[in-house]
């Protein structure tokens, strides 16, 4: 049986909790999200994809969000012993394509942000004053680990072409931050990969469209399971 990890992006866990009860998934909270404590040694992308490699229990596919998704690309790249059977990459970040680059969202206040991740910001009520600062403290964690450059490694996009497991990618049409055409390079770039745009959805299309995306998700899961 291949078991289905789930890895968040840089707004934390709570991102992906719907998706990972859905799918039936582990969904680990990185290190130094939501108040954990982030080893030394975790210093970059590559870093925690190789953490997560050393405690994979067998065969999984891993479905990644955003930040989530740079790790399992990274983790697939890696993987000598073969336990990735698939892979699910949904609005990440990771490769340096100049012609459509990144928003940097470094210090931007919640509804700004909101502007620039969903399709319709009105439907995203803003978070409560007690959560800024674990917010603010996520943020943090996630410029150590892709800070500079800026959520990119130059290397990622040519490496790409070793990946050698189904793939399929996943983007929001209405994503701001990282936008479709930056995701249609990314699936470009791995052999074979399947492209899926979701309408009305921006930068976290499971959950503005959890329908539509879960379908996309369930029918690469059953062929590839």
């Amino acid at each position: 049986m291949t078991d289905i990890l789930v890895l968040h992006g840089g707004g934390g866990p709570g991102t992906v909790a719907g998706l990972a009860a859905h799918l039936q998934a582990s969904a680990p909270t990185h290190p130094g999200w939501n108040g954990t404590p982030m080893p030394p040694e975790i210093d970059s992308v590559a870093a925690l994809a190789e953490a997560y490699l050393r405690e994979l229990p067998g065969p999984v596919i891993v479905v990644g969000s955003s930040i989530g998704g740079w790790i399992a690309a990274e983790m697939a790249l890696r993987d000598r012993a073969k336990n990735i059977r698939g892979l699910v990459i949904i609005n990440a970040a990771g490769i340096d394509a100049p012609e459509h680059p990144i928003t940097n969202i470094t210090g931007l206040a919640p509804p700004e942000l909101a502007r620039l991740a969903f399709h319709d910001p009105a439907k995203f009520s803003p978070p409560p004053p007690e959560a800024l600062p674990m917010m603010r403290a996520n943020q943090a964690a996630l410029a150590k680990l892709a800070g500079a450059p800026y959520m990119h490694d130059p290397t990622l996009l040519r490496r790409l072409g070793e990946i050698r497991v189904p793939t399929l990618v996943v983007w929001g049409e209405s994503d701001r931050v990282i936008t479709a055409d930056y995701g249609r390079a990314y699936a470009a770039a791995i052999p074979d990969a399947a492209f899926e745009l979701v309408p009305e959805a921006g930068h976290l299309p499971h959950l503005e469209q959890p329908t539509a995306t879960y379908a996309l998700i369930d029918r690469f899961v059953r062929a590839t399971a």
